[in-house]
């Protein structure tokens, strides 16, 4: 793909014309937030490396994936490569999985440059800041977080590289939240039952391909590892964490290591959440850091959220559409394309060609039952076949010509929700509401309704029947 890790794809992006570099000192606060929110807002949406930030000595990055050219450059494709196109693309690379990763001996691993064991302090290593104003306290919003099944800790594909909020909350001791549909979450619980700490490695500053495929709902024994190989085309470096057994990537900038304590929880928020709202505060689990290993000159990448459009929302656009794409077009042949770009697939609009009458309606409960439709998406639009999904003018024309609002529109209540949408009530319910915006067809079938005859001897038969029945039972 021309990159093997961040830095080098920071290369990429500067000789794009897609990076800009600030050498002058900036504050942590409230400069850096606002670098975040002003980078995506820009036409080109261009990564920020801010190299001198006043009380700290490591560089960060913002905004890597904060735009499509961006985006378009993670694929290896034109900057400018339309949105539709990189759906196909993305989706042409997604079935080359997997492509396994290779393993790196940690003399060799870029990652072990630097191994701290002793006096572990998080604000020495890292320019920590408050990503949105009323944020409890300093948060890591781009981590690759690594864990393992402890039920089958040989498992490689039940291990888990996902994305998870990392809330600061001492020098050695950050919390974490694992929703209950997470796959972590399922790791956490096995280790609770045995009363026992969960190993885990939490990883910045990655190859763009794995923080991308680190926020993209997959199945729970599928490896992120693996997609991030067919991403790029050849296998991911991985190598062994330095306490436990956990693969981590071989060219991260920073690894922090160490283990959620068991049964043990501590207020955790508020955090400007990916619906552009705060997140309240919750007891969530406690992660003891015990070594940190890096690169030399590490560079800490962070990443802003706030109202959309932000870095988050390229991000997570495609890599939930994907998914789901995949999911209907098994079922469902005639499905065209996905769109579930907007706040996580909170809504989503799908094109389809309509095999039958009302087959739009069919096509969208389907969605709503598939492991991230269901707890995420809200609001779902089916368009036809021939309308762009990506192109919200052909959706508004699709919207305003092909609904019947007393036929075309329905809503599921007391459904399964995302509770971070500031619109659950409680959080965790939604009621859902389906749009069918598809050219009305007709059904396969009329409507005759003429009784069927009984057949003609059906009586002389159930006598013989019966007395035949009788003779058997008599011998």
């Amino acid at each position: 793909m021309g990159y093997r890790d961040l830095r080098q794809f920071l290369q990429l992006l500067e000789s794009e014309n897609q990076l800009v570099r600030i050498h002058d000192q900036v504050m942590p606060e409230p400069d850096l937030s606002a670098i975040g929110r002003a980078a995506p807002n820009m036409e080109n949406g261009p990564a920020v490396l801010v190299e001198n930030i006043k009380g700290y000595k490591t560089p960060l990055v913002l905004n890597v994936h904060g735009s499509w050219q961006n985006h378009a450059l993670m694929l290896n494709l034109p900057k400018d490569t339309p949105v539709k196109e990189q759906f196909f693309e993305l989706k042409r690379l997604w079935d080359q999985y997997p492509i396994k990763p290779v393993w790196v001996d940690k003399k060799n691993a870029p990652i072990k440059e630097v191994i701290i064991e002793d006096n572990i302090n998080l604000f020495e290593v890292l320019p920590l800041f408050r990503i949105n104003e009323f944020d409890a306290g300093f948060y890591l919003s781009k981590a690759l977080i690594v864990s393992k099944n402890p039920n089958n800790p040989n498992s490689y594909d039940e291990q888990n590289a996902g994305t998870y909020r990392i809330q600061v909350k001492g020098k050695d001791k950050v919390a974490i939240q694992p929703l209950p549909f997470h796959d972590i979450a399922i790791h956490l619980r096995n280790a609770e039952e045995k009363n026992e700490p969960l190993p885990i490695a939490i990883c910045l500053g990655n190859d763009p391909v794995l923080s991308f495929m680190s926020s993209t709902p997959i199945a729970y024994v599928q490896s992120e590892y693996d997609f991030a190989g067919a991403l790029k085309g050849e296998p991911i470096e991985l190598t062994k964490s330095e306490a436990g057994d956990l693969d981590i990537p071989a060219r991260s900038e920073i690894v922090l290591e160490g283990y959620i304590e068991p049964r043990i929880r501590e207020i955790e928020g508020p955090f400007g959440e990916f619906p552009g709202s705060y997140s309240g505060s919750r007891l969530q689990p406690v992660v003891k850091i015990t070594k940190i290993t890096h690169r030399q000159n590490p560079i800490f990448e962070n990443l802003y959220l706030g109202m959309p459009w932000t870095e988050l929302d390229y991000l997570i656009a495609l890599n939930t559409s994907i998914p789901l794409y995949d999911q209907l077009k098994r079922d469902f042949p005639e499905v065209e394309a996905v769109n579930a770009m907007y706040t996580h697939g909170i809504g989503v609009i799908v094109s389809t060609k309509s095999r039958f009458g009302g087959y739009g309606k069919a096509v969208a409960m389907r969605l709503l039952s598939t492991p991230h439709g269901m707890p995420y998406s809200k609001i779902v639009i089916v368009v036809d076949e021939f309308v762009d999904p990506f192109n919200l003018e052909q959706v508004m024309w699709a919207l305003t010509t092909r609904v019947r609002p007393d036929k075309d529109v329905f809503k599921i209540p007391y459904a399964p929700g995302m509770p971070l949408d500031p619109s659950s009530e409680p959080a965790g319910m939604h009621t859902k509401l389906v749009i069918d915006a598809t050219t009305p067809v007709a059904p396969d079938y009329g409507r005759e309704t003429e009784l069927l005859a009984v057949p003609v001897k059906t009586e002389e038969w159930s006598v013989i029947l019966r007395s035949l029945i009788k003779e058997g039972s008599n011998h």
